[in-house]
């Protein structure tokens, strides 16, 4: 079955390949005979009853500084398109939201992955909290008293914006800190949404774990370890990428969370676990199988391809 598939993401001539989860899902696709079509989300529109994108036909490659090329600019009606990837990074601000409805147009009939209406209404740090026995205490808000009462209570926190990624804006709190009304004052005057705050798990030290989810079921884990000093251990700010096993813990808790992540139409998921704790469902654009292929061998590519090929095949 070749399919026609368009990628909606950051701009792919700068991806870093050797770690790019979209770009090794693109490579995998066009192995199994499909056919890639690029385009930025800024160049996803809606004319006239129709949801467009301007782009590139591409080809890649696993070639240092050549691994894409691209064919001639045009114009494509992406209800035509067999796929569609949301997979562009995060923050998930307006901009975000916007393809997301521009994208809820076309599917079901275009397959679009993961299933905007659910990404949208499940951003990484709120999916969590329909899972309290899962996870570390937790408060959302934007109100100074609150935020100063869970920390009274649990003395070491972790503060973050509630629509952060890549670890930016993540603040460990211990109990000698003086500076969450500063922090406070800081985010408020940037932004109007709230903020979330956790009580802070020293396990990270160990590492934060990323296990890799398709249609609901754990494929496979690493453990990212903070630099020296560090608190944050996201691959973004220095964080190491180590092989590590899945435990029985990390199985319960994906057995939880895998029927709903099933049921919204969120095939590939990468969810965040510190100790025996979950701390992020992340739908948006999860990445870790490059390094997880080349930890364990296993090619997480091809096992989500499988899953969709299998869902537009039985729709024909």
């Amino acid at each position: 079955m070749a399919l026609k598939v368009a990628l909606q993401m950051d701009p792919i001539g700068s991806v870093n390949i050797n770690a790019d989860s979209t770009y090794r899902i693109g490579l995998e696709a066009q192995a199994r005979g499909h056919s890639l079509f690029y385009y930025a989300p800024d160049r996803l529109a809606f004319v006239e009853g129709r949801v467009i994108a301007r782009g590139f036909p591409i080809e890649l490659r696993r070639e240092l500084g050549n691994h894409v090329t691209f064919g001639p600019e045009t114009e494509v009606d992406l209800a035509e398109m067999d796929v569609v990837w949301l997979r562009q990074d995060p923050p998930f601000d307006m901009g975000y939201i916007t393809t997301t409805h521009l994208l809820d147009m076309i599917h079901p009939k275009t397959l679009v992955v993961n299933d905007p209406f659910w990404v949208r209404n499940c951003p990484e740090k709120l999916l969590v909290l329909q899972f309290p026995d899962l996870t570390p205490p937790t408060a959302v808000s934007r109100d100074l008293a609150t935020i100063r009462a869970f920390k009274a209570k649990h003395g070491d926190i972790i503060l973050k914006p509630l629509y952060g990624n890549g670890g930016a804006g993540v603040f460990r709190l211990d109990p000698n800190d003086r500076n969450l009304s500063s922090l406070f004052e800081l985010f408020t005057s940037m932004s109007r949404e709230p903020l979330i705050v956790q009580k802070f798990l020293p396990d990270v030290a160990k590492g934060d774990k990323r296990i890799i989810l398709v249609d609901g079921e754990p494929v496979g884990a690493i453990n990212r370890v903070p630099q020296p000093g560090e608190t944050r251990s996201n691959m973004h700010v220095g964080g190491r990428p180590e092989k590590i096993g899945l435990t029985p813990r990390d199985l319960e808790i994906c057995a939880a969370i895998g029927p709903t992540l099933r049921e919204k139409g969120q095939v590939f998921v990468g969810i965040d676990v510190i100790g025996d704790w979950l701390t992020e469902i992340n739908v948006t654009s999860p990445t870790g199988i490059q390094e997880l292929e080349r930890f364990d061998g296993i090619n997480t590519a091809a096992r989500i391809w499988e899953v969709i090929e299998a869902k537009i095949a039985a729709r024909r």
